[in-house]
């Protein structure tokens, strides 16, 4: 079979690939359009998030037989065209959850003791301890909404602590000895912090909305290290403004492109982000909770071990 790498991976994506018999070819700068006007010569596309897999594109993949996503996530890809053409998708979320998991922990941990604040103070000659007295994890209830690889993962590290940990997903069954299973309403009425963990989809974008929000019945923490479109941002300033929510870690914004590699499309900062990258009690990072060292290796074998398996037995 012969595959097309449209962006940069580990190489030993390739490696095993060439190991397995495949041709590997790679167009790292080439443009959507270019790329459209060959991928009917290939049998395989690996890519992370540098366009949309929509439906013109897919029409003119008529050879393809399977799309390798290294990512948690499917949503720059039309799924459901793609699966009524015998298309196989290999996602990897399995590869970055740990990282994940180790992230939003960090962001948490940070925000109670205010170590990004603390940090900046000392640096610029400034000591102050009794303004950066922190508070303890023990004793909270944490809230993890969408308990699939991700949330998994969070609820994991957890368990060091004397907490209670939730999980609320659309999907039921999916609690372990990790997390309790509830419905919203449990979840609103005992919740201390709220980590987002789930996918993009028409029913996540923009679902932390300001009645979302009020509907909780403490003031909460606030976690997002999973799609920025799920979080109506200008709301949540107006939540961290009340003391509604107490404070916010957010590894993603809603401002991304869908590529994941840029934020703003010109210099005009929105609003909401100006209040953002001021506010003592909130963290920002750049998309980078399933980024480290390791996770790199293992979103490359996840999907490679995904595609053998599923063309390699059929041999």
């Amino acid at each position: 079979m012969r595959i097309l790498h449209v962006d940069v991976n580990h190489p030993l994506i390739i490696e095993q690939f060439n190991a397995l018999g495949y041709t590997n070819d790679e167009e790292y700068t080439a443009s959507k359009q270019e790329i459209e006007a060959k991928i009917h010569e290939y049998d395989g596309l690996i890519i992370r998030s540098r366009f949309s897999i929509d439906r013109p594109f897919l029409e003119k993949a008529t050879n393809l037989k399977f799309i390798g996503r290294l990512g948690a996530g499917l949503e720059n890809i039309d799924v459901d065209f793609a699966k009524s053409n015998d298309i196989f998708l290999a996602a990897a979320p399995e590869g970055n959850r740990n990282a994940v998991g180790e992230h939003t922990l960090g962001m948490l941990l940070s925000l109670f003791n205010k170590l990004n604040k603390a940090d900046k103070e000392v640096r610029n000659g400034k000591w102050d301890r009794e303004g950066n007295r922190g508070i303890e994890l023990d004793g909270k209830t944490v809230g993890i909404i969408g308990y699939g690889n991700m949330g998994k993962a969070f609820a994991k590290k957890l368990k060091g602590f004397d907490i209670e940990v939730l999980c609320y997903d659309i999907k039921g069954g999916v609690g372990n000895e990790d997390a309790r299973q509830v419905g919203i309403m449990e979840l609103k009425q005992k919740c201390d912090v709220i980590s987002l963990h789930v996918p993009q989809t028409p029913e996540t974008i923009g679902m932390i909305t300001t009645e979302f929000i009020n509907s909780f019945q403490h003031n909460f923490w606030l976690l997002n290290t999973a799609r920025g479109k799920c979080v109506v941002t200008e709301d949540v300033v107006n939540a961290l403004k009340s003391g509604k929510i107490l404070g916010a870690g957010l590894d993603v914004l809603e401002y991304e492109k869908t590529s994941f590699e840029n934020m703003f499309t010109d210099n005009e900062l929105p609003e909401a982000f100006k209040y953002l990258i001021k506010a003592d009690n909130v963290l920002l990072t750049p998309h980078i909770g399933g980024w480290t060292a390791e996770s790199k290796i293992k979103l490359a074998q996840v999907v490679v071990d995904k595609i053998k398996n599923q063309f390699q037995v059929k041999r």
